[in-house]
């Protein structure tokens, strides 16, 4: 292979070869699991969109300190919600606090966001 190509790795699975991150695998034996081997293997990007999902979790877990201010996607994943219209609707009626520094730069205080799902919440009877 010349220099200047570039490789991705992969795993062949049922004749396909399919793209994986590097991965180095150490294995120590371990009778309570068996003594078996598990490889995982994940494209870039969604190996990417798990470490995120497991600081967020850790950090909610042990009350790390959050940005104040948090892009689109954190908003929408706060908000459970998929549309980035209904987001724009939320910024527009003033329902949630935002700041723009640049001409697509959009970015959501997460205290705001915090508050208007409280104000939303329903008490039970």
């Amino acid at each position: 292979m010349a220099r200047s190509e570039k490789w991705t790795p992969s795993i062949e699975i049922l004749g396909q070869y399919l793209p994986c991150i590097n991965i180095v695998f150490t294995f120590t034996p371990m009778p309570e699991f068996g003594n078996r081997l598990d490889i995982i293997c994940l494209e870039s990007e969604a190996f990417y969109a798990l470490v995120e999902e497991v600081v967020g979790r850790l950090k909610d877990k042990h009350s790390i300190e959050h940005d104040q201010w948090i892009n689109d996607e954190e908003a929408m994943r706060l908000l459970h919600i998929s549309s980035k219209t209904t987001l724009q609707k939320y910024r527009d009626d003033g329902s949630i606090r935002f700041s723009q520094p640049s001409k697509k730069l959009i970015l959501y205080d997460r205290e705001s966001i915090l508050e208007f799902l409280k104000l939303k919440a329903k008490d039970t009877f």
